[in-house]
């Protein structure tokens, strides 16, 4: 009978943030396709949420994918490797009480960029897969094109308002106003921009956050790019029933798909779907509603500090035939956009007669 295929993850190290320790994978074997365990404890997931919070999975392929790139060196001109960009497929859904495990293969090694693809696997199935590309810093030359798009002007007052509000306000008070966390990020979410308006595609949803703690300096920007990648898939497809205005929660215990949420969430959570809408106005609702694919785009890795505040910004410029798109820019406090973010997913209503059709 063969032996075990995991290892016992290390302890978490106080010396790291909760969001390093979430990410910390250990490789099993020097021989492609290099295997990383992922921690062995169940993986936080948002209130109401089920099976893996995808932004979990996705963070932890790049983390794999990122301990299998060469160090800088005199054999390679002590050349820097970060990543640019990563495409994501959603395959089965995942079980958050089973360690997952990531084969990370080595496709190309190039001068100025490096490919890896990644496998997250539970009982030998995959669920998610994602090919990565990781640029050469400076490959570019001196004279490059250069532009950005600008953060909202009232974005910071916004943060400032939200901030002071929190620290005059109890716990339960400052969920209240939109401040978020009791997992590895934290939140404050803005009113939806345009919500009364009839062009569904103009309305935008925003939120402040960041990394609970500090990441450790001697992490580096690896750990860095990994939480924003983690932090990336919150608030995203939801974007779409958010200025659709769909109920995406019931609010009986007995109704609920996960039982386990607590009603002080389910009031919270219902409080956030509902701003600056009547109750009373008949609604549809979500069936079914989770990610297809995730792409990132990193634009400014050396700019990205995912324990201080980045604005995420979401718009839909289409759904349709059950399906949803969403795009979002983040941008950190000093107004530069260091990241863009595009994500399908599956978005179907709640039918009449017959259930919809499974996955």
């Amino acid at each position: 009978m063969p032996g075990p295929t995991l290892i016992r993850a290390p302890p978490p190290d106080p010396a790291k943030s909760i969001i390093e320790n979430v990410l910390e994978l250990t490789p099993l074997t020097s021989v492609a396709p290099v295997r990383y365990p992922g921690p062995q404890k169940e993986l936080w997931h948002p209130p109401g949420a089920r099976g893996v919070y995808g932004g979990a999975v996705i963070a932890q392929c790049l983390s794999a994918a990122q301990q299998s790139i060469p160090s800088p060196s005199t054999s390679n001109g002590h050349a820097v490797f970060l990543i640019h960009s990563m495409h994501c497929y959603f395959v089965l859904a995942g079980d958050a009480a089973i360690p997952i495990v990531y084969y990370v293969e080595r496709v190309r090694d190039g001068k100025s960029f490096i490919t890896r693809t990644v496998q997250a696997r539970q009982k030998g199935k995959c669920i998610f897969t994602t090919t990565l590309s990781f640029v050469r810093e400076g490959s570019a030359g001196k004279a490059t094109v250069n532009h950005g798009w600008d953060m909202p002007a009232d974005a910071i007052v916004k943060l400032d308002t939200a901030l002071k509000a929190q620290s005059a306000a109890s716990d339960t008070d400052a969920e209240a106003l939109g401040v978020q966390g009791s997992g590895p990020f934290e939140t404050i979410r803005l009113p939806i921009e345009n919500n009364t308006s009839s062009a569904i595609a103009t309305k935008k949803t925003r939120q402040w956050v960041k990394a609970r703690g500090r990441i450790s300096p001697a992490s580096g920007p690896q750990s860095h790019l990994s939480a924003l990648a983690y932090m990336s898939d919150s608030y995203f497809i939801g974007t779409v029933a958010r200025v659709h205005n769909l109920w995406r929660f019931s609010s009986s215990p007995s109704k609920r798909s996960n039982p386990k949420i607590k009603d002080h969430d389910m009031a919270r959570m219902e409080d956030e779907e509902n701003i600056e809408a009547d109750s009373q106005t008949p609604r549809a609702s979500i069936g079914i509603m989770v990610s297809l694919d995730h792409t990132i785009y990193f634009h400014r890795p050396r700019e990205i500090r995912a324990d201080d505040w980045l604005l995420a910004e979401n718009e839909s410029p289409w759904s349709g035939d059950g399906r949803g798109l969403v795009f979002q820019r983040i941008w950190n406090k000093e107004g530069i956009l260091v990241a863009s973010c595009v994500q399908e997913g599956l978005v179907r209503l709640t039918q009449e007669g017959p259930s919809n059709p499974k996955l």
